[in-house]
């Protein structure tokens, strides 16, 4: 009877780990500075994309603080069916940021309520398709989420040469050498950080660069923060302030696309952050995990937020600190809650010198096309079409980048699609993928001149020991009879023979 209490410990799970009020918080503000500057950038760039204004592109930032907040909340402490309970922090995706800004440009000032309707509905099919998600991500490999990932990063670097030009092309310092000289020193500043600064200066290169950029402005009259102290101090987030959300079928089947991707960089956090801890993450786990994404990113428009997702960078924290108790992230959660219910900070955040957020908009935005060339990296390119397939797809979603006006003069529904270079190269993924290594009837053994050109040129050494009759099958060599034929590592110094005694000197200089 006494073993019980004894083992008790024993199995408690890593994530359950209570380290006390004062460390949670201070470990928890750890992780609202690692990922703050990536949640407020989404209502940024959204809210200029729209003409909003700044006391409204504060109330989008304060948004998506207390909605990320809540989000974090339910991952890390959980409901049932909702929650996989562990130390991942909550935010507005960065992956559909490009799509949003795609619907804003077709329906002009009735945007916002657009997006906020099409991240409801697209939310609430994804919340519909979590229990037999895990069966259709083999659709969704590192092929497709790569190429998917990468797009996202090239087509907001616009975003961040118009921000570096001054924001407004009406104005008459738009493009002037003060405010591209202003996002060529921030630019710097990050760079400066990340190079001579510790390990958590070097995290927080971004925002310390967004701050010193700021009070250099300021220094130089750049910047204007008269209108930051009007409006409330203090005050709840307004339900529906942008209006009721408003429902059309194109805008919400391009925001499926990126729920879709949502659910897949989900899934993958999840299973990275519980490897990282040491704790079992099942299917079902899993699904409660997405499904809190889903019901968050559903429940977020109604308060001027966007789609919510696991933020990346705070499961990179998790690893580097090695803390991995899920109180430390729901302090975390508490945090990012005070922050919304405090309208000033967002009007204080908007208030930026434009020019200060495209410095740090190249290196941020350039950080998410780099995770996507990673992704790209593990992927297997060996007689295979997966080279031509990311050539295309990343091609066909650099057209509405480099010619906007492309789609004028398609159906508005299909411009509504395409008009965004992530849906577009993200459907032309999926398509190939689905054509060329799933339904593989009629594929060829060369399938273009991608493959032809690099993986079938071979030296003749590398053939010259070979026999009349070997072949290889699942990476091994066999003889005309069956038998296998060792063959020698690249790194191995002693020559294995063959099994043929006249043999034994060109099996030596064989390799697979």
């Amino acid at each position: 009877m006494t073993s019980t209490p004894n083992s008790a410990p024993v199995t408690q799970r890593p994530e359950d780990e209570n380290l006390g009020i004062s460390a949670n918080f201070a470990y928890g503000l750890q992780h609202v500075l690692t990922m703050y500057g990536g949640i407020v950038a989404v209502p940024l760039i959204v809210g200029q994309a729209a003409g909003l204004s700044p006391a409204d592109i504060g109330l989008l930032i304060a948004a998506s603080l207390f909605a990320g907040g809540l989000a974090t909340l339910l991952q890390t402490l959980g409901l049932p069916f909702f929650g996989c309970q562990l130390p991942l922090v909550q935010g507005v995706s960065f992956a559909g940021v490009a799509t949003m800004i795609a619907i804003i440009g077709s329906d002009g000032a009735g945007g916002i309520p657009v997006v906020l309707g099409a991240v409801i509905a697209a939310s609430l099919i994804g919340l519909l398709i979590t229990p037999v998600f895990s069966r259709i991500t083999k659709f969704f490999p590192p092929l497709v989420t790569g190429i998917v990932i990468t797009t996202i990063g090239l087509t907001l670097m616009p975003v961040a040469a118009r921000w570096a030009m001054g924001g407004n092309s009406s104005a008459a310092d738009f493009g002037s050498m003060a405010n591209i000289g202003l996002a060529a020193f921030t630019l710097a500043t990050v760079l400066l950080l990340s190079k001579v600064g510790s390990a958590s200066i070097s995290r927080l290169s971004i925002l310390l660069a967004m701050v010193i950029g700021t009070l250099v402005a300021v220094a130089f009259g750049m910047a204007d923060f008269s209108q930051v102290l009007n409006g409330p101090l203090l005050a709840m987030p307004e339900p529906l302030h942008f209006g009721m959300p408003v429902f059309k079928v194109a805008a919400i089947l391009s925001m499926v696309i990126v729920v879709i991707v949502t659910l897949v960089e989900t899934s993958a956090d999840i299973l990275a952050v519980g490897e990282i801890i040491g704790t079992k993450v099942d299917s079902k786990r899993l699904g409660n995990g997405l499904r809190a994404d889903m019901i968050s990113s559903m429940f977020a428009p109604l308060f001027g937020s966007f789609t919510q997702s696991a933020f990346a960078q705070n499961v990179g924290l998790v690893a580097v600190t090695g803390v991995k108790s899920r109180y430390v992230v729901a302090s975390a959660g508490l945090i990012l809650v005070t922050l919304g219910l405090l309208p000033v900070m967002g009007r204080l955040i908007a208030a930026v010198p434009t020019a200060v957020l495209g410095g740090a908009g190249v290196v941020l935005f350039g950080t998410v096309a780099a995770s996507g060339i990673r992704t790209l990296a593990k992927v297997d390119y060996r007689n295979n079409m997966n080279l031509i397939i990311v050539a295309t797809s990343i091609g066909f979603g650099m057209i509405p980048i480099a010619m906007p006006s492309f789609y004028h003069h398609f159906p508005a529904w299909f411009e509504t699609i395409f008009h965004s270079g992530i849906s577009s190269s993200a459907i032309m993924a999926i398509l190939l993928n689905l054509l060329f290594n799933h339904f593989t009837t009629g594929n060829s053994d060369q399938q273009s001149v991608f493959v032809a050109g690099t993986e079938r040129s071979l030296r003749y050494r590398d053939i010259a020991a070979l026999h009349e009759g070997d072949h290889f099958v699942d990476g091994k060599l066999y003889d005309a009879q069956g038998n296998e034929v060792p063959l020698q590592d690249d790194n191995d110094h002693a020559p294995r023979t063959r099994n043929a005694p006249t043999a034994s000197k060109q099996s030596a200089e064989a390799t697979s």
